[in-house]
C-alpha cells in the first residue's frame, strides 16, 4: 500500500472518531477496580529502572518534575488510561520500595520481548523479562498477594483482593522489541517476517496463562511505525527508494503492519477460545503514524528528530543516550539534553514518545475509534452489540 493510501487512511479514520460508537446495550462504566499490564518501554513505569538502575535526569522533567522510572519526560498511554479509570498510576512489580499493588501492578520493563532473546540486557539492550516471564511473575504476584493479604495489616491495605483479578483491565503493548531483534541479529526484511507466527504464537500462550489466572477484560495495542523512529533510521539507514515521504523506513513499517494484521487475526482467534472474555485491539499504529505524518497540523515540529539527544540528523548517538554525561575539563556535565520545548516534540529520546504525543495519541484512542469492536476503555469489559 503506497505511503499516501496510508495517510488519507489515517486521516479518514481520525475523522471517525467524531462518529458515534456502537457498543454493548448497557452504557455503564466498567468500574474496572484494578489493571494489570505487560509489556516493553511504551507502558514501563519503573520496572527496568529498579532491577537495572534509575533512570537518569532529564526524564520525567515534565510531570513528575524528576525520574519516575518512564524513559520519558512525562506520563505514558498506561497513566493516562489509568487516570481515565479513577485508578492511581501503576506501581512497577519489580520496584520493592513504597509500592502500592491495591489497584493492579505493572509487570512491563524496557527492552521487553514476546519470544525470549537469550542475550544478556548488556549484549543487545533487550530486557530478560519477556512476556512469558512477566506472566510467571503474575501468576507468584496472584498467589502470593492472597497469602500475604489474610496476614492482615499493611498487606491486606497494599495487595489487591481476590475478586480484583477477574475484574481488573488486562493492558498489553508488546512485540516492536521483537521486530527490531530480527535486524539486530542481521536477518533480512524477508526473515524477520517469517518470524512473526512463533512471537504471536508465544503470545497466545500468555494470553491463555492469564486467562487461567481469572483475566477476562483485555486491551491489546499493536505496535507503532518502529521504521520512523530516530534510533532505527540511524541504526539501519535505508535508500533513498526506501524511505517514504516522510522520511520514514518504509520497510520496517511494512514489517509493523503485518505484524499488526496477524495480531488482530490472533485476537480474533482468541475471541473464539475464550468466549466468556472481551479482546479489544487498538491501532496504535495508524494513530502515531498520523501523528508523524502531519505533525505540524496537530501542533508539533521535527517529528523524527530526537528530543532528549546528543548530535546527528535525528539527535540521536547509540553511545550517548538521553541524560547522558561526559568529563569535560576535569569536570562531568550533560551533554546530552532535553530540547527547549519537549510539548512540541513526539519523539522524546531516539526510542520513545514525549508525553504531549502520548497524551495525542491517547486522546484518539480513549473513545474506541481506533479500536476492534469500537468501544472506550472505560467500557472495555462489555461485549458490541450486533
Amino acid at each position: 500500500m503506497g505511503s499516501h493510501h496510508i495517510t488519507l487512511l489515517a486521516a479518514l479514520m481520525v475523522l471517525g472518531s467524531h462518529l458515534p460508537l456502537r457498543t454493548s446495550a448497557s452504557t455503564t462504566p466498567c468500574a474496572f477496580p484494578a489493571i494489570f499490564n505487560f509489556g516493553d518501554s511504551n507502558s514501563d513505569t519503573g520496572g527496568l529502572s529498579a532491577a537495572f538502575g534509575a533512570v537518569p535526569p532529564p526524564n520525567g522533567e515534565t510531570f513528575f518534575g524528576a525520574p519516575a522510572g518512564r524513559y520519558c519526560d512525562g506520563r505514558l498511554i498506561i497513566d493516562f488510561i489509568a487516570q481515565d479509570l479513577g485508578l492511581p498510576f501503576l506501581d512497577a512489580y519489580l520496584d520493592s520500595v513504597g509500592t502500592n499493588f491495591s489497584h493492579g501492578a505493572n509487570f512491563a520493563t524496557a527492552g521487553s520481548t514476546i519470544r525470549r532473546q537469550n542475550t544478556t540486557l548488556f549484549q543487545t539492550g533487550y530486557s530478560p523479562f519477556s512476556l512469558d516471564v512477566q506472566s510467571w511473575q503474575f501468576t507468584q504476584f496472584k498467589s502470593r498477594s492472597q497469602l500475604a493479604s489474610k496476614e492482615g495489616g499493611i498487606f491486606k491495605d497494599l495487595l489487591p483482593p481476590l475478586e480484583y483479578f477477574s475484574r481488573a483491565l488486562y493492558t498489553l503493548d508488546v512485540g516492536q522489541n521483537d521486530l527490531t531483534a530480527g535486524y539486530v541479529s542481521n536477518m533480512t526484511t524477508e526473515e524477520v517476517k517469517a518470524t512473526i507466527p512463533d512471537i504471536l504464537t508465544k503470545f497466545t500462550d500468555v494470553i491463555q496463562a492469564v486467562y487461567g489466572l481469572g483475566g477476562r477484560f483485555f486491551w491489546i495495542h499493536n505496535t507503532g511505525p518502529f521504521g520512523c523512529l530516530p534510533y532505527v533510521l540511524d541504526r539501519y539507514p535505508v535508500r533513498a527508494p526506501e524511505v517514504d515521504h516522510v522520511g520514514c523506513g518504509a520497510p520496517f513499517n511494512e514489517v509493523a503492519r503485518l505484524f499488526n494484521l496477524k495480531l488482530k487475526e490472533t485476537v480474533m482467534q482468541l475471541r473464539k477460545r475464550f468466549p466468556r472474555s472481551v479482546f479489544t485491539y487498538v491501532d496504535i499504529y495508524t494513530v502515531k503514524y498520523t501523528l508523524i505524518s502531519q505533525a505540524r497540523t496537530h501542533g508539533f515540529e521535527h517529528p523524527l528528530v530526537a528530543c532528549c539527544g546528543h548530535g546527528g540528523k535525528y539527535n540521536y548517538d547509540i553511545h550517548w543516550g538521553c541524560g547522558a554525561k561526559a568529563v569535560v575539563n576535569h569536570t562531568k556535565v550533560l551533554i546530552s539534553k532535553s530540547c527547549e520545548d519537549p510539548s512540541k516534540r513526539i519523539c522524546w529520546d531516539g526510542y520513545h514518545y514525549t508525553e504531549a504525543a502520548n497524551r495525542w495519541v491517547y486522546d484518539q484512542i480513549v473513545k474506541g475509534a481506533f479500536s476492534d469492536p469500537p468501544i472506550p476503555v472505560t467500557m472495555a469489559c462489555r461485549k458490541q452489540s450486533n
